[in-house]
């Protein structure tokens, strides 16, 4: 199983509560970004072309319990840019754990060997190691060799330790069924704890928009990949099986966004971890001041191909709670394979692109400068 029981009976309990009171909108995940200066340069990567002076910014240790505090998820995924780069990241592990928050904490696994002493193992933390495919595959994605076999001895250097170790797969494009199969029965010899898979999304400022998969090619990958794995049955995922069953075109959710709010160097992140359009500096004004109705698959174009963990993650979630029978008939059968898919959200009344990031990263520009300290005049000579 790819959720430990305490973690899926301590999210349960904080779905239903929600529910019971009534609460519309609630997070599940705190999806953090304390920095987003890495050690690699993916082509699918939006973050990695920030000037210089974004790069250098970094959340402190209150700024990321203020976030957790603020939005009061149990989950808090930490990524980037690349966590093990910001020298503080030690403490703020602990600092979440000691909230007893559970933790997965991000990592290209160049810098673990290094640094995995600066870190306990606990039922709350877990390395989610990222992987996208076999030493071929991974290599291409990353754009840089070795990284792949550098991630896989970290794997076990985690595992030898005590430490709960998962992967993160994103596929994309091109993506062959059977090898992605492979990979992943390889990751069950491994011994990784859990597998979180999704299909890449096409940030706009990633530099290869070439290779990222529409909702159909996502639909048939991920019923190809799941048929050689008998429904997905034969690995273990940190998904609900409901999110697994919508990746192979069986349900037909529209997202939840808010499910997995956008802590970032910007701000709380409007409207999405994946899309930067507006940012916000409390949590209260992120849930409120959204138009939330603007965004999501049918309502705007950058969302039309989305399948992302982080947007329908959350509603298939709180599908699973309001229907239990029905995800527990897709956890005993595995995902559907063959026959009709379910219909697709119209996009015939989604509203065009708006392309406005670049003003966020100048205005943000324009801040740090007027915050940098001036440099005194020399005195004048008497």
């Amino acid at each position: 199983m790819g959720i430990p029981l305490g973690q899926m009976a301590r999210v349960g309990a904080y779905v239903l509560k929600q529910q019971l009171s009534g609460r519309k909108r609630y997070p599940l995940v705190l999806m953090l970004e304390p920095l987003f200066r890495c050690n690699l340069a993916c082509a699918g990567c939006g973050k990695i072309d920030y000037p210089d002076a974004i790069l250098n910014q970094r959340l402190s240790y209150e700024d990321c319990m203020a976030a957790i505090d603020e939005c009061g998820a149990p989950m808090v995924s930490i990524a980037g840019g690349e966590p093990l780069l910001h020298r503080d990241m030690p403490r703020i592990v602990e600092g979440f754990v000691a909230k007893k928050k559970y933790v997965i904490l991000c990592t290209n696994a160049l810098l673990l060997a290094k640094k995995i002493d600066q870190y306990k193992p606990s039922p709350f933390l877990s390395w989610s190691i990222h992987l996208d495919g076999d030493q071929a595959m991974h290599d291409a994605s990353v754009c840089q060799g070795g990284v792949y076999d550098k991630a896989v001895e970290a794997i076990k250097l985690a595992k030898s330790k005590g430490f709960r170790a998962q992967i993160n797969c994103t596929l994309f494009d091109g993506a062959d069924p059977e090898r992605v199969a492979r990979f992943l029965d390889n990751m069950k010899a491994l011994g990784v704890d859990g597998v979180t898979i999704s299909p890449g999304y096409s940030y706009e400022r990633a530099p290869d928009q070439e290779h990222f998969l529409n909702r159909a090619k996502t639909k048939t990958l991920f019923r190809e990949i799941f048929k050689r794995g008998k429904g997905g049955k034969a690995w273990s995922f940190t998904q609900s099986g409901l999110f697994l069953d919508f990746l192979a075109g069986n349900q037909t959710y529209a997202c939840t966004p808010w499910s997995m709010p956008a802590r970032t160097v910007f701000g709380w992140q409007k409207p999405c971890y994946l899309l930067g359009e507006g940012y916000v500096q409390t949590f209260k004004e992120l849930i409120d001041g959204t138009e939330w109705e603007r965004y999501g698959v049918g309502n705007y174009e950058k969302c039309a191909n989305c399948m992302v963990h982080c947007g329908f993650e959350g509603t298939a979630v709180l599908d699973g709670v309001k229907n239990p029978l029905k995800l527990m008939a897709v956890t005993a059968r595995g995902v559907k394979t063959e026959g009709p898919m379910a219909p697709e959200i119209p996009l015939d009344k989604q509203r065009p692109a708006e392309y406005v990031f670049s003003a966020h990263v100048e205005r943000t520009l324009e801040q740090i400068e007027q915050t940098k300290p001036r440099a005194k005049k020399p005195a004048r000579a008497s």
